[in-house]
């Protein structure tokens, strides 16, 4: 069995990070993990994608609209905009945080509403929590990528906790792996 994962957001908000901390902890795991490359306008604050799939044996990082099983997104827009890809069922973690798109900013269209409500209308099983907030709380607002990380880690059963933190250290520059850590731990147990 393969499991799919799309990481979304805006650039410098994390997705590689997130994509490497993935990757690390599954091929820890024992599993083939492919990793694509970062897709989209990162340098300039628009929207990028990263797929990690991993399972026995993994030929292709691609995931094909419908091919999703998880989708991890940093910013409520980018998790909507994917939300196409996820197979039937499926499951995005997203974060609350809401980025102004160049439309909206320019001032020729408004940040959709309702977005939570939209994407569970169209199937998809919604767990929504606001990372930046608990990244705050954690320490830094620079770690909202691992918060998504760490509640994402809870519907990934076959990894323990241990081995995520253990990924998480691993991708990270040590003087920054307790705040890291924490994160990880506060997203992992939001309510």
């Amino acid at each position: 069995m393969i499991t799919s994962v799309m990481i979304v957001g805006v650039g410098g908000q994390g997705s590689l990070l997130a994509s490497k901390v993935l990757g690390r902890a599954a091929m820890d795991k024992g599993y083939d993990v492919k990793v694509s490359e970062v897709h989209g306008m990162s340098q300039r604050g628009g929207s990028v994608v990263t797929y990690v799939r991993f399972g026995d044996k993994v030929y292709s990082p691609i995931i094909d609209r419908g091919g999703a099983d998880y989708i991890i997104s940093f910013e409520l827009l980018e998790a909507a905009r994917y939300t196409e890809f996820l197979k039937p069922g499926g499951q995005i973690v997203t974060s609350t945080q809401q980025i102004d798109p160049m439309p909206v900013i320019a001032g020729t269209a408004k940040y959709p509403e309702e977005l939570i409500e939209k994407m569970t209308a169209s199937g998809a099983k919604v767990d929504a929590l606001d990372a930046l907030d608990i990244a705050n709380e954690a320490g830094s607002s620079k770690a909202a990528n691992i918060v998504l990380m760490g509640r994402f880690a809870n519907y990934i059963k076959e990894i323990s906790s241990d081995e995520w933190l253990n990924a998480v250290e691993a991708c990270v520059p040590a003087k920054f792996a307790q705040l890291n850590r924490k994160a990880f731990e506060m997203g992992a147990q939001a309510r």
